[in-house]
């Protein structure tokens, strides 16, 4: 009988530390054995709001969260087509927003048409992890409107398997032998661009005898596509669904994740280089928001995240040690050196657009 009783003794003593252990401690509110991942997230007491307007899949929304709980702003978050669309946006209704994400050309224009704010330094002081070569733009000099948040280059993706000979020109976009094989990325800069580097011109010529020649091509080209398309002509390439593809480096990189069978090249004649960068609205209604917002995306872990999410190189140089120098993210300064910035020019514009017209 003792051993009996002692044995149910020693039982209910085990039961007894068991249930102690698995207690929530009271103190911390935090169970140890409970996976973090599970924990439910504490609902955020905004204290302001921030409009943010930016190109489609082209931030890690969870750096956006983080933003939110650290700062207690609530960010009104979307995305538009196309530089041409920001813009028709920002002149119809220019209150709309508080931090934009144009391209260089788009930029230049927006500061000459002031609609942009001076940034106060003092609150964007993250700046000083930006590389120096993407510092100081011609149309910025001394950054004093715009933050670099992706810099990337525009070439041409093609399936290994349907494109057996070597990619190294523009050339090959115009074959016959890949009709209804061919995306063009639906972009007015960069498909008139190319037209015009593939016949030695620069992507910002003001000849209009260069600019015909180049409008001409690409009038005879048309016949030869499968489509005019963003993200639908990536996602196609990664469905073996075309042979060649007009895309931007990041697009090129997240196919190629997905589709071994694809690889991306800059052609010898050269191509555009980009920069995208943060900028504010003129009279934003949320400066200091956006501000903060601006400082908070060039931190070098974020720029990990957010270059992990979109397949384009962020210009924090802090964060490039994690991408193992790929080579799309990374061109050679060869390639670099074939390439040419796209700049704004209000007589060019309305050149570009009658042809786009035109063409489309």
């Amino acid at each position: 009988m003792k051993k009996i009783l002692m044995t149910l003794l020693l039982i209910l003593t085990v039961f007894a530390l068991v249930g102690c252990e698995s207690t929530t401690n009271p103190s911390s509110g935090k169970d140890p054995y409970k996976p973090s991942s599970s924990k439910k997230e504490e609902p955020i007491n905004y204290v302001g709001e921030l409009r943010v307007y930016n190109a489609a899949e082209y931030m890690d929304m969870s750096t956006i969260k983080d933003f939110e709980r650290e700062y207690k702003i609530k960010v009104i978050y979307d995305e538009f087509e196309s530089n041409e669309s920001l813009y028709d946006d920002i002149v119809k209704n220019s209150n709309d927003y508080d931090v934009l994400v144009p391209s260089d050309y788009m930029i230049d224009r927006l500061i000459k048409e002031n609609r942009l704010e001076k940034l106060d330094k003092s609150k964007v002081t993250n700046i000083s992890n930006i590389a120096d070569e993407y510092l100081n733009p011609s149309y910025d000099n001394g950054n004093e409107y715009s933050v670099p948040y992706m810099v990337g280059t525009v070439g041409i993706l093609y399936n290994k398997k349907q494109v057996q000979e070597p990619v190294t020109s523009w050339d090959i976009l115009w074959d016959s032998k890949y009709k209804g094989q061919i995306w063009m990325w639906d972009s007015m800069r960069d498909v008139i661009g190319v037209s015009l580097k593939r016949l030695g011109y620069s992507m910002n010529t003001n000849n209009e005898r260069e600019i015909q020649e180049a409008k001409t091509a690409l009038i005879a080209q048309y016949q030869l596509l499968r489509g005019y398309a963003e993200e639908e002509s990536r996602d196609a390439m990664i469905a073996d669904e075309g042979a060649l593809a007009l895309v931007y480096a990041g697009e090129a990189k997240a196919a190629i994740d997905q589709n071994p069978n694809l690889a991306y090249v800059i052609p010898d004649e050269g191509s555009n280089k980009f920069v995208d960068a943060f900028v504010i609205v003129k009279n934003a209604k949320n400066k200091e928001a956006a501000q903060n917002f601006i400082n908070f995306m060039c931190r070098s872990n974020i720029a990990v995240r957010n270059m992990t999410e979109t397949g384009y190189t962020s210009p924090v140089k802090g964060a490039w040690a994690e991408f193992g120098n790929n080579k799309i993210m990374f061109p050679t300064q060869e390639e670099l050196n074939r390439c040419e910035s796209f700049l704004y020019d209000s007589e060019s514009t309305e050149k570009y657009n009658k042809v786009w017209q035109e063409i489309r």
